[in-house]
């Protein structure tokens, strides 16, 4: 596609998947980076952008896109050469959506609620107890995704895919919610692939 995508990120966070699969793609896009911390996605300039006052956002030439797994597939169907999704095998898609809807719905919330415990509740004490049961519940995802995971070297095999941007940005966060991603081998080993790649190098460079 000709247009320039206009990509609005924060270092750290979920949109980090989607910027290194830009990356992957060959896309020409432009960084826009969004202070979280100083609360720059609450303020009425950001959620003219994106009301949900989140990152990742693209800008494309016919709209706004949120959310990461939209994102992933946005950047794989009009970037076809890239070849970052089967586009003509309905089941393997599907495959990939399922673990990057899990990583969205289920693992980013894991991982959220010690850290944002008042989008759940009101109580300190309840916040408290949140973050208590963080690294437990991510143990329990990751146990989840190394039992599916093949032999690799990729989540869907020989071909690298939407899906290993985003598992790699999740497996990221692991150390930070006191759980050590090496107890999961097949996790471990796809990590330091992804990690090795030119382009995962640029954006971490980049960062």
């Amino acid at each position: 596609m000709s247009d320039i995508l206009k990509f609005y990120s924060a270092p750290g966070s979920c949109s980090q998947a989607s910027h290194l699969a830009l990356e992957e793609a060959g896309a020409r896009y432009e960084i826009v980076k969004v202070d979280l911390a100083g609360g720059e996605q609450t303020r009425p300039a950001y959620r003219a952008i994106n009301p949900k006052g989140r990152v990742p956002a693209l800008a494309t030439s016919r709209g706004v896109i949120t959310e990461t797994p939209a994102i992933l597939l946005y950047i794989a169907q009009t970037h076809p050469a890239a070849r970052l999704a089967p586009l003509d095998d309905p089941f393997a898609l599907a495959q990939i959506q399922a673990l990057n809807n899990y990583l969205s719905s289920t693992v980013h919330v894991a991982h959220s609620h010690g850290r944002r415990g008042s989008r759940w509740a009101d109580d300190p004490a309840a916040h408290e107890s949140m973050k208590r049961k963080v690294a437990a519940n991510m143990v329990d995802c990751y146990a989840l995704i190394e039992s599916q995971l093949g032999d690799g070297p990729w989540v869907m095999g020989d071909a690298y895919t939407i899906a290993d941007p985003y598992l790699f940005t999740v497996t990221g966060w692991l150390k930070g919610d006191g759980v050590d991603y090496r107890q999961f081998p097949k996790v471990a080993a796809h990590f330091e692939r992804v990690q090795a790649r030119p382009a995962v190098a640029r954006v971490l460079a980049s960062a």
